[in-house]
């Protein structure tokens, strides 16, 4: 098993695009973007109802996987055990799941084929939270249903430091936000990380001059700056009153061990690169992978595009490799250097 925990002060990247990647990425550009564009023009706030989560409901789950519900303080998660896993409920390392959606749309239903493979390749059981989200709730109450949905692992019997916090897309910044927050509770350091192009500021200029700026085949930088304009409104609405803290302006220091996944065209790439440069800079171990030419969360076609599965594979690979770590002690302040490339061919899985 190849190491992850060196520190990268530079992305490490995957080449390669197989054709079932391109083609899902052509289609994104050609159909979701251009709805996005149209929602960023619109002059006035549309929030019509979470039609992904309830189509979701049909869609069925990897052979193999298994799933009860859970009923946390304000919201519906489930407990999933992916294929090959042993149910073996507050014994051993276990994933806390956070799902992505501009913290708008999507939920457990969405994300319970992607939780699944990753529970499966990591070899342990995954608590996928279904939190509150945006018009109803502000972002910071999606933060809190993330920190009980960690309680609750707690309450279970499960250690602080055997807990992985994963999320995608929105679900990345809740990631590094509930780590931030079970640290500054007193609960203790999670065990890591793991982030899959992940959204990490509301702050929208770095992406304005970033060389993805124009070249995402989902987000256009217009959408962004519509989603960071609603987010604000909607704060203001709620009472909420403050400047945000957004991850990559946390407090990194005592931050476990964490991994980033990103297409190389992603728009958040932006985000991805500065906050590893800040994890590797406040001595935090941080890997962050490129993969060249995939589109937003890509990890979630892995029924279809080789790639993915090969990224869930790493995923795993890094979480195996997190077990048996002091989560208690500082981390180690090390020289930057980059990680041992692996040769995966991956457009040939």
């Amino acid at each position: 098993m190849a190491n992850h925990l060196t520190v990268a002060a530079e992305a490490e990247f995957r080449p390669g695009a197989s054709w079932r990647s391109q083609a899902l990425g052509f289609g994104l550009k050609h159909s979701v973007k251009p709805l996005l564009d149209v929602w960023a023009r619109l002059p006035f706030d549309l929030f019509p109802p979470n039609v992904l989560e309830h189509a979701a409901r049909l869609l069925p789950a990897p052979n193999g996987t298994r799933w009860r519900p859970v009923r946390l303080e304000h919201c519906r998660s489930e407990y999933v055990i992916g294929p090959g896993v042993a149910d073996t409920p507050g014994e051993g390392p276990v994933i806390l799941y956070l799902h992505g959606g501009a913290f708008l749309t999507c939920g457990i239903n969405t994300h319970r084929r992607l939780v699944a493979r990753v529970s499966s390749a990591a070899d342990r059981p995954a608590l996928n939270v279904g939190y509150r989200q945006m018009p109803h709730e502000p972002v910071a109450e999606s933060v809190a249903d993330g920190l009980e949905g960690l309680r609750w692992l707690l309450a279970q019997g499960y250690r602080i430091e055997d807990v992985t916090i994963v999320g995608d897309s929105a679900g990345g910044y809740l990631a590094f936000a509930v780590a931030r927050a079970a640290i500054d509770a007193g609960l203790g350091r999670p065990a890591g990380v793991v982030a899959l192009s992940p959204l990490l500021d509301f702050d929208n200029a770095r992406r304005l001059a970033h060389r993805n700026a124009d070249r995402c085949q989902l987000f256009s930088v217009r959408a962004l700056e519509r989603f960071e304009q609603v987010t604000h409104r909607l704060d203001t609405r709620r009472g909420v009153s403050g400047r945000r803290t957004c991850p990559v302006n946390m407090s990194l220091d005592d931050m476990p061990p964490s991994m980033i996944q990103i297409g190389s065209r992603e728009v958040l790439l932006a985000d991805a690169e500065l906050m590893a440069s800040r994890l590797v800079s406040a001595g935090v171990p941080c890997d962050l992978t490129v993969w060249d030419r995939q589109v937003h969360v890509f990890q979630a076609a892995a029924s279809w595009v080789p790639e993915a599965r090969a990224a869930i594979d790493e995923i795993g690979e890094f979480i195996a490799s997190l077990d048996g770590r002091d989560s208690t002690t500082a981390p180690v302040t090390r020289t930057p250097v980059r990680t041992s490339r692996r040769r995966r061919a991956a457009s040939s899985a």
